[in-house]
């Protein structure tokens, strides 16, 4: 019953942008945090972002900051992640988790020239 479906993953030149979407539904999504991890091949997944339930607070790990912003909108079910000026160390599986431990199906994202 619970479904986060990432979208906006793609192909981007080196300092290029995307903005990555994570559809929730099945439950209340203004009551849990939510988090945007991504996986690189045979690395660790790691955490990229997070946002508070009413999106009051956002953490960004030292890697994206001033690069990538997390926001959500309460009223559409969505969480974002906007990334601004793309390395190719950003290239990864892009995820989004509920604060209760279920993840999304995932999004590629692949930055190369």
């Amino acid at each position: 019953q619970v479904q986060l479906v990432e979208s906006g993953g793609g192909l981007v030149q080196p300092g290029g942008s995307l903005r990555l979407s994570c559809a929730a539904s099945g439950f209340i999504f203004s009551l849990y945090a939510m988090s945007w991890y991504r996986q690189a091949p045979g690395k660790e997944r790691e955490l990229v972002a997070t946002i508070t339930r009413n999106g009051g607070s956002t953490n960004h790990a030292d890697s994206v900051k001033g690069r990538f912003t997390i926001s959500r909108d309460n009223a559409k079910n969505t969480v974002y992640l906007q990334m601004n000026s793309l390395k190719s160390e950003d290239t990864a599986v892009y995820y989004c988790q509920a604060e209760f431990g279920r993840w999304g199906q995932g999004t590629q994202v692949t930055v190369s020239s």
